[in-house]
């Protein structure tokens, strides 16, 4: 369609341009409109030309930035807007999920009372589906219902979006976080928001990138591209699990020894997810290789600990002591769990995360990662 777009482009400008002469340094734009010409050629060709001049700038592919606001280092949540008039919500930009959900006036759980909730009463653009749904977390769990209405987040617009209206919210975690509801974009749902991007062709690449950051704010979700002022060096693309985000690691090291995942492990890019979870053996190796015998340590043994580094795809990516544990108070606690359930492969979080800059590509089903500034 790009090439039929710009094919119909070099006819129409063609057409009125034969007879026009053009002068140096002149746009071919302001020669156009000099002559009156250029709204005819817009509403002639309005649907071929592309959609810089649309009146729906909606559908304008472009790239949308969307900051992160961040809770002592366990949530990044942004802003996005349900419904019309548009009612403003907080949410988890989740890797690890893939539904759209935020608590409704529906949901009479102490954890919807603290935060904001939905009511599709007040939208003129909502449609009720009546279909039930249930998501249980690697920690909390979530009832609701499925309904129909406007979605924007920055200057993205999507209209008709599935969403779901909590109905019942357990109370750990959701009483106590400070984002509303969840945004789910892991591709194995197709309909997803993400997809609904892509499906519309909004963006100027099928790919989204996170840039988590260390303190309060500064952390930014960006869809569509990439800013390379968030990252030093070269993007490393690792091949990624078709309509999903796991990928493949080849071993992890202690000292340059492999202590853990020695047969290679899959692991998933999680920014929904705080720390770094897996298997209980291999937790419990990661932990005896960096002597954490205890549940805290005191801090200032952080000097004497070793990097724990992954290998994926070939290519080291370490994690120093500062990086891997998070303070207590006075004590230091690792980063490293096995979690409340059997896990069969790694989770990658935030603690990861915020040292690499991430790049999902789910146009080509890879994943990047480059050393985050």
């Amino acid at each position: 369609m790009k090439y039929l777009a710009v094919l119909f482009t070099i006819v129409a400008l063609s057409e009125c341009l034969v007879k026009i002469p053009l002068q140096r340094g002149i746009k071919v734009e302001d020669t156009l409109k000099e002559k009156n010409l250029l709204e005819n050629l817009l509403q002639k060709y309005r649907y071929d030309i592309g959609t810089k001049y649309n009146s729906d700038i909606s559908n304008a592919a472009q790239v949308a930035e969307e900051p992160l606001l961040n809770s002592f280092e366990t949530e990044y949540y942004g802003t996005i807007y349900i419904g019309t008039p548009p009612q403003k919500f907080t949410v988890v930009f989740d890797t690890g999920s893939s539904t759209l959900w935020v608590p409704s006036v529906y949901c009479s759980s102490p954890a919807c009372q603290t935060h904001h909730r939905f009511d599709p009463r007040t939208s003129s653009t909502f449609q009720g589906t009546g279909q039930p749904f249930s998501i249980k977390y690697g920690k909390g769990s979530m009832e609701g219902i499925f309904g129909l209405d406007t979605v924007k987040i920055s200057d993205l617009t999507i209209s008709d979006m599935e969403f779901g209206l909590s109905t019942s919210e357990s109370e750990d975690p959701f009483s106590r976080t400070k984002y509303d509801g969840i945004l789910g974009l892991n591709p194995w749902k197709k309909s997803s928001f993400f997809d609904n991007l892509m499906k519309k062709g909004l963006l100027e690449k099928d790919e989204f990138s996170v840039y988590l950051s260390g303190k309060t704010d500064g952390s930014m979700i960006i869809f569509g591209g990439i800013d390379q002022s968030y990252f030093t060096g070269p993007i490393n693309w690792i091949p990624a699990a078709y309509r999903k985000f796991k990928i493949e690691v080849d071993s992890i090291l202690v000292y340059g020894q492999a202590i853990a995942c020695r047969d290679g492990c899959e692991a998933l890019l999680d920014t929904g997810t705080s720390f770094l979870l897996g298997p209980a053996p291999e937790i419990s190796q990661i932990q005896q290789a960096i002597g954490v015998t205890k549940h805290s340590f005191n801090c200032r043994n952080l000097h004497n600990m070793p990097d724990v580094v992954f290998v994926i795809n070939g290519i080291q990516y370490p994690l120093t002591p500062h990086a891997y544990t998070h303070k207590d108070d006075d004590h230091c606690k690792s980063g490293f769990s096995s979690g409340s359930k059997d896990y069969d492969h790694l989770i990658l979080g935030d603690m990861f995360l915020r040292e690499y800059y991430s790049i999902f590509d789910r146009g080509n089903n890879q994943v990047g990662l480059a050393k985050a500034v």
